[in-house]
């Protein structure tokens, strides 16, 4: 069993920074990549960015050039720092961790609780 716990959300004004943490603990032999998919309301849930286990970092299209995922492979983290934020970044972010499943092929993804961020004047 893998447990998510992100920080970091908050409120902040347009054009702001803000940056999202992510610690995963339990059983966790290894992971194929960790990183961040974000929901808004009235929206599907998105990819924001995630990173490989060796460090390939990978940006949905309306967060590239700002946002920059970051990881701490040994101990189990995963950050977001989020530069010059827009409204319509407001939203939960949740943090994943995609463990291999051996033999398939095939991950399993584990989802943290989310963090609001809220970008307003």
């Amino acid at each position: 069993q893998v447990q998510l716990v992100e920080s970091g959300g908050g409120l902040v004004q347009p054009g702001g920074s803000l940056r999202l943490s992510c610690v995963a603990s339990g059983s966790i032999s290894n992971f194929d990549a960790m990183g961040w998919y974000r929901q808004a309301p009235g929206k599907q849930r998105e990819l924001v960015a995630t990173i490989s286990d060796s460090g390939a970092p990978k940006y949905g299209d309306s967060v590239k050039g700002r946002f920059t995922i970051s990881a701490d492979n040994a101990n189990n983290a995963v950050y977001l720092q989020m530069n010059i934020l827009k409204p319509d970044d407001t939203a939960v972010y949740y943090c994943v961790l995609d463990e291999p499943v051996e033999g398939t092929g095939l991950y399993f993804r584990s989802w943290g609780q989310g963090t609001q961020v809220t970008v307003s004047s």
